[in-house]
């Protein structure tokens, strides 16, 4: 193998198991053996990638399962499933029977220890808990089956080729070729079950913006959908794209407005202004206890008066807005430059899990941050990505209370993120210091912004408390 930078990738050690769970891809190594083992950029995919480098190294196509819990900083291990041999191999491999693979044939014994974790995981249970349906040995031989009945009729096959991106025990996305159109399978678990309720409600009322539904599994929580015609908003160059993207966002979200009650049942999430008001304190009890685990300064730590008056003018901007009647419309709290498809006859959006109904606008305020991160610096181009966005309200809306409203967006877009994620809340993430990290930094994003709010006009003569911890 190549060495490469360390520091931009990341070394796994490789478990392959056949189809039957009694024999695993290991590497001769003298009398013992070793698991083979890949790097991978880091920051990437990772199942697209072990499934590229699997198959050019050793010449074996396989599906990536999971990947296992790091223990005391020992390897990082993935799991994979065999699906056949392709060419003769670059690293010399061979297999041997799971029996013999014991502590005796392994140079390390953690790697014994692992195979023996990872054939628990696709057997079934660890300490009582399901596994997930996506860790289970065969799972993709009954997927390319179900999915060929459900194309089969439709005049179409597969053809064999594939490129999975994501996986997980409860997670899949997965490209498939077929003598027809390309097909993409994706499943979701906890916490983004609702992506499949909501995404197939959006494509039934909304055709042209969101890709058709062939088929669900609800075993799987996964549907199959036809791939987007056009260039992925990242991959476009040039200005206009982004113009078009904007554009077709507003019209979608005017389209919306009747069936925001049909979507919030399908299971988007409820970012209406009242929902937003009862989430304040919960966020200012949360940003306390936060701030009060930050160590080291710099950056600055935000202290019990400054979060009391940062929740009081959340609550001010969320007061200002009542009166402008900003219809509540479709939003999406993920729209970034990867979830939007461009094409001549129009855009389509993906990736639903964080569909909600509320102000529309917050939704292009997060186009508008991807635009200035991408190179849209010019604020003449940014005001004019604006105006586009602005073009399709303005058959309902004057222009003052749509000005009104984007000023005071990009307070409200981080404070409806960092509330409808819930990441302010969750204790598990937050003990990772570098999550938490994270964390403090958006609190004090949204610090700036609502000063800058206040500087620019914005009121705030509400009561909010703070609960010291």
């Amino acid at each position: 193998m190549v060495s490469v930078d360390q520091n931009e990738h990341e070394t796994y050690r490789v478990i392959v198991i056949d189809r039957s769970g009694a024999q695993v891809l290991l590497v001769p190594n003298g009398q013992h053996h070793s698991l083979p083992w890949v790097e991978l950029p880091r920051w990437q995919r990772v199942a697209e990638n072990l499934t590229v480098a699997v198959r050019s190294e050793w010449g074996e196509e396989i599906v990536a399962l999971f990947e296992l819990p790091v223990k005391n900083d020992g390897p990082r291990y993935l799991a994979a499933e065999h699906l056949c041999t392709r060419c003769d191999s670059k690293m010399p491999t061979r297999w041997l029977s799971v029996s013999a693979s014991g502590h005796n044939s392994l140079i390390d014994v953690r790697d014994t220890e692992a195979i023996e974790q990872a054939l628990a995981i696709c057997k079934g249970k660890i300490d009582q808990t399901p596994a997930g349906p996506f860790a289970r040995l065969g799972w993709f031989f009954d997927l390319r089956n179900w999915m060929d009945s459900v194309i089969k009729p439709m005049g179409f096959h597969l053809t064999g080729e594939f490129r999975q991106l994501n996986a997980s025990p409860t997670f899949s996305l997965i490209r498939f070729e077929t003598d027809g159109p390309v097909l993409w399978f994706k499943a979701v678990g906890e916490p983004n079950q609702r992506e499949l309720g909501v995404t197939c409600r959006l494509a039934r009322l909304f055709p042209r913006h969101v890709p058709s539904v062939f088929a669900t599994r609800a075993e799987w929580n996964g549907w199959i959908t036809r791939e987007a015609e056009g260039e992925v908003l990242c991959d476009c160059r040039g200005y206009t794209p982004w113009q078009r993207v904007a554009f077709d966002l507003a019209a979608l979200q005017i389209d919306s407005r009747e069936q925001a009650q049909d979507i919030l049942e399908a299971g988007a999430r409820d970012l209406t202004l009242g929902s937003l008001s009862e989430q304040i304190q919960p966020l200012a009890d949360a940003a306390e206890q936060i701030m009060c685990r930050q160590i080291k300064t710099p950056p600055p730590i935000l202290g019990h008066e400054q979060l009391l008056l940062l929740a009081d003018r959340i609550r001010a901007a969320i007061d200002f807005l009542e009166p402008l009647a900003i219809p509540d419309a479709l939003g999406h709290l993920d729209f970034n430059p990867g979830n939007a498809i461009v094409s001549a006859s129009g855009c389509t959006f993906l990736d639903w899990a964080e569909a909600y109904i509320g102000n529309p606008f917050l939704t292009f305020q997060y186009l508008l941050e991807h635009f200035r991160r991408t190179g849209g610096k010019d604020s003449s181009k940014q005001s004019e990505l604006t105006d586009t966005y602005v073009a399709p309200w303005l058959g309902m809306l004057s222009r003052e209370r749509i000005d009104a409203a984007l000023a005071v967006a990009p307070l409200l877009a981080l404070f409806s993120y960092a509330t409808a994620t819930g990441m302010l809340t969750d204790k598990q993430r937050l003990e990772d210091a570098q999550f938490a990290g994270y964390a403090r930094s958006l609190l004090r994003r949204m610090d700036r912004e609502a000063r800058d709010w206040a500087d620019r006009g914005g009121r705030c003569n509400t009561q909010v408390t703070v609960s010291r911890p």
